[in-house]
């Protein structure tokens, strides 16, 4: 295993990643069509597609998702990803033609390098061409390129935040995925330690008042080769929320628009009936996986990143 997403059988990951601008975005494609789930609990929301992951709507599947910078410009990038989809075939059948479903999310990553360059339909078509199996890149890359942490002073204050991934396996073979982009207003903590490993820092001679708060938000996917519902798959991506809960804090404020996809990519044609308990008890365990998993994306993320445009990061203050 190699300890990212695309340790769960049918993910590959691709990235289009733009160090000057400060910016890039991400792609997650579902070689297997996907139950997909969501849960928004950041009060910044930039998203797409986000509605028809609801278990009272029709849709049960998901072929990709986009993780961008940009913020709402950089949505622009699904289209690309659509583009690529639609090119080979893949989409749900709605009779007159396969429409490729691809929500996203994009984090506000604009004060860093420009803010008028941003992830275009381009990029993300670019991302899906570079989309492998295998250990994938982390940091300073795709999504998380422009991504930085710890921001409750202002941008002056920040370090460098990135891309993580992570995995976990669970007995009968099952598979608990996650990769994020961490953009928090927040401090990133490690649970071991409780010390902080990027975030907010005291620079003498500064003004320590609240400046532009603006600039936040950690977005991510868990993914698992378990069969799961619609109505399960969204209380993963639920409990998910409890690994940022865990080392970012504060999370969830105003100023971040946190938000977890969650995939589920199990055989539905031979899925088993099980009573309310042990399927109370199944989904219970893969969302504790899924929340410990995407902790330690989180921390890897900020761990694996690298000084850009003067915002340092914690491995170059060791």
């Amino acid at each position: 295993m190699y300890d990212d997403i695309t340790d769960v059988p049918g993910i590959r990951v691709g990235h289009d990643t733009n160090l000057e601008a400060g910016t890039g975005c991400s792609v997650i494609i579902c070689d297997t069509a996907a139950v997909g789930g969501v849960d928004v609990r950041g009060g910044a929301p930039a998203t797409r597609e986000t509605d028809l992951l609801n278990p009272l709507c029709m849709v049960d599947e998901v072929n990709a998702v986009l993780l961008t910078g940009g913020s709402a410009f950089g949505l622009d990038a699904a289209s690309g990803i659509v583009r690529y989809l639609d090119e080979r075939g893949i989409g749900y059948d709605a009779g007159a033609a396969r429409v490729p479903i691809v929500p996203g999310a994009a984090i506000f990553d604009l004060p860093l390098g420009s803010a008028t360059i941003r992830p275009d339909s381009a990029a993300g078509y670019r991302a899906c061409e570079q989309a492998k199996t295998g250990p994938i890149e982390q940091g300073n890359v795709g999504g998380g390129t422009g991504a930085t942490v710890g921001k409750m002073l202002g941008p002056d204050f920040a370090m460098k935040g990135g891309l993580g991934s992570a995995s976990m396996e669970l007995a009968g073979g099952i598979v608990v995925g996650a990769i994020v982009l961490v953009n928090a207003l927040g401090d990133i903590i490690d649970p071991q330690t409780q010390q902080v490993v990027a975030g907010t820092r005291n620079i003498a001679g500064k003004s320590t008042g609240p400046s532009n708060l603006f600039g936040n938000t950690t977005i991510a996917v868990v993914a698992t080769n378990a069969t799961l519902s619609k109505a399960q798959v969204n209380k993963v991506a639920q409990m998910a929320h409890d690994g940022m809960a865990h080392v970012i804090r504060p999370a969830h404020t105003m100023f971040d628009g946190d938000t977890v996809f969650a995939l589920a990519l199990g055989d539905r044609t031979s899925a088993t009936q099980q009573d309310t308990a042990t399927a109370a008890l199944h989904v219970s365990t893969l969302g504790a996986a899924a929340a410990t998993t995407l902790a330690r994306a989180i921390v890897k993320a900020v761990r694996q990143a690298s000084d850009l445009h003067n915002v340092p990061a914690a491995s170059s203050l060791l």
